[in-house]
């Protein structure tokens, strides 16, 4: 027979198994909302945007604004909507180590510093959609169920059993 606590902590586990789709949703809602937003606002000012791209002497600011801005704002929705999240990421985690790399990391002398920065906390986010996907709460779920539901067409090449 188990104890109350015993029955307690089986149910609040059973109860956060049944919910694990709720975190990565929440972070991919805010997230990706931040990044669309974001990019959004770079594409409605990419005039000033190149001009900050020129001061830190990042080749071609032009166009390297506008892949920039598209980037963020492209990603943003594709995160927002679970989809592609994975092939998504790779973009957005080199777009985030660039702004490190060429504009914030040579102003930092600190480990303390370092891990305070906001860049460091994006490619961390990005680092665990990238791994561990967008959640069931997802189009990319959603796509990966229907395909996986769909009946196979065997393969003429190889000998039938």
């Amino acid at each position: 027979m188990q104890s109350t606590s015993t029955r307690l902590r089986l149910s609040a586990l059973s109860f956060l198994q049944r919910i694990d789709w709720l975190g990565p949703l929440l972070v991919r809602l805010v997230f990706g909302y931040f990044w669309a937003e974001t990019g959004w606002a770079k594409l409605h000012n990419l005039e000033f945007f190149t001009g900050r791209f020129m001061e830190w002497g990042i080749p071609f600011p032009a166009f390297s604004a506008a892949l920039c801005a598209g980037t963020e704002f492209i990603g943003g929705v594709l995160i927002l909507l679970g989809l592609a999240t994975r092939l998504t990421m790779i973009p957005m985690i080199i777009n985030m180590l660039v702004a490190l790399i060429v504009v914030v990391l040579p102003g930092i002398s600190t480990l303390d510093e370092f891990v305070e920065l906001d860049e460091v906390l994006y490619v961390t986010v990005f680092v665990w959609l990238l791994t561990a996907g967008p959640g069931r709460a997802s189009l990319d779920h959603l796509i990966a169920r229907r395909l996986s539901d769909s009946p196979r067409i065997p393969d003429a090449s190889l000998p039938a059993r």
